[in-house]
């Protein structure tokens, strides 16, 4: 298994759900039990990357590494580039970037993402899909969709249901998947060069990315190839909403 490190960026402020990184799960905070996760995962390093004192200091309550980055970060990844530049990062180290609202996290999924990266020298990112299996997810665009090329690599992502079956949906659009290859929903884990990483905050947006709304395409404009991990199983639920996070509450509640 090659060696890595996870960073967890964690924001305070959210619109959905105040304070989110502290919300309580099963005697927890939020971001406690997705560093938990993490560390079952073969990760060399867990730390916590957090824009206030108070998830710092939650996060050293329960003996979790963490650092107190700017607040005025305009996205994850410009939090996780000054975390790689707090920690010294060398620019070929293996940073995985696992969201703090995803306290179900499967901990090999983790592993894949990061083992993806090394086995693709010409990778500057990894990331993980999985095969939609449903005609409404496919057609959500709050599903965010993905097409590979022969060796593994991302062509693109988008909001639109793709890849597009044109004889398939000729006639009623897509009310059906399309059989081959199979339509894939991209999973929010990224895994990253340090070298990269703190690159990327200083790459232009492309005029894509603002389209769509996903900052992965900034890095397909410029060049940079991501390798993604084909998983067979669908991601733990991650949390956005008061209802989403009553959900996980209860699947923590189950005996």
């Amino acid at each position: 298994m090659t060696r890595f490190i996870v960073l967890i960026p964690a924001r305070l402020a959210s619109t959905r759900l105040p304070d989110k990184p502290l919300a309580d799960i099963a005697g927890l905070p939020m971001v406690v039990r997705v560093a938990q996760r993490a560390h079952e995962s073969a990760a060399g390093r867990v730390v916590v990357a957090g824009d206030d004192a108070r998830i710092i200091e939650a996060c050293k309550a329960h003996g979790i590494e963490a650092l107190l980055t700017r607040q005025d970060h305009a996205s994850g990844s410009d939090r996780l580039s000054e975390a790689c530049a707090q920690l010294g990062l060398s620019d070929d180290a293996i940073v995985v970037n696992v969201q703090g609202d995803e306290p179900l996290i499967d901990p090999s999924l983790i592993d894949a993402v990061a083992q993806t990266l090394s086995d693709h020298p010409g990778a500057a990112m990894s990331t993980a899909a999985h095969a939609i299996d449903s005609v409404q997810e496919f057609a959500n665009p709050n599903v965010v969709k993905t097409v590979l090329d022969a060796n593994g690599y991302a062509l693109y992502f988008s909001r639109a249901p793709i890849p597009w079956w044109r004889d398939g949906f000729a006639d009623a659009g897509p009310n059906k998947l399309p059989p081959s290859p199979p339509a894939l929903r991209h999973i929010g884990i990224y895994g990253y060069r340090a070298g990269f990483v703190r690159q990327f905050p200083s790459l232009p947006p492309a005029p894509v990315e603002g389209t769509e709304a996903l900052e992965q395409l900034r890095a397909l404009w410029h060049g940079h190839r991501i390798a993604v991990h084909v998983s067979e199983h669908a991601p733990g639920p991650g949390i956005d909403t008061p209802e989403d996070l009553a959900r996980v509450r209860a699947l923590f509640a189950a005996p």
